[in-house]
């Protein structure tokens, strides 16, 4: 059973979401939305390495939360709004070069909050890092 508010959504329906955004300056692109998953990459290159080469730590997070923040946004109504309340990240494995697969899925979806198991690995499907975030929905008017 699909987790989110328009059952039929593609990912063509929330592309442009991105657009002009940290995530686009950081190259992320939504590839997968399945019933209770999304999924994102990242490529590792100048804009998300850190000095020694290696992609940042920072530049995880934000694809964990970006994922994560879409996927609260696609669940709720329009009369709501989302944002992060929290993250934390273990740094698993360094990756130097190529694309990070980031895939979100839900732990706890609740009227006030979501919490999100974010999972980053490379192409060769070794974890590079893992998330979790925590996601407060709030009221419209509570916040415009």
């Amino acid at each position: 059973m699909s987790i989110w508010f328009n059952k039929n959504i593609s990912i063509s329906d929330f592309a442009h979401w991105g657009k002009d955004t940290l995530g686009e300056h950081l190259g992320m692109q939504f590839i997968s939305i399945g019933d209770n998953f999304l999924k994102a990459t990242m490529p590792v290159d100048h804009r998300t390495k850190q000095p020694y080469g290696l992609l940042h730590g920072g530049a995880s997070v934000a694809l964990a939360e970006t994922i994560g923040s879409v996927g609260s946004a696609l669940i709720i109504n329009t009369e709501k709004f989302c944002v992060g309340l929290e993250i934390n990240a273990n740094h698993i494995r360094s990756v130097r070069e190529g694309i990070v697969i980031a895939t979100a899925t839900p732990l706890h979806i609740g009227a006030q909050t979501h919490v999100w198991d974010i999972k980053i690995e490379d192409e060769k499907e070794h974890l590079v890092c893992i998330c979790r975030l925590t996601v407060a929905i709030l009221q419209r008017k509570d916040v415009l």
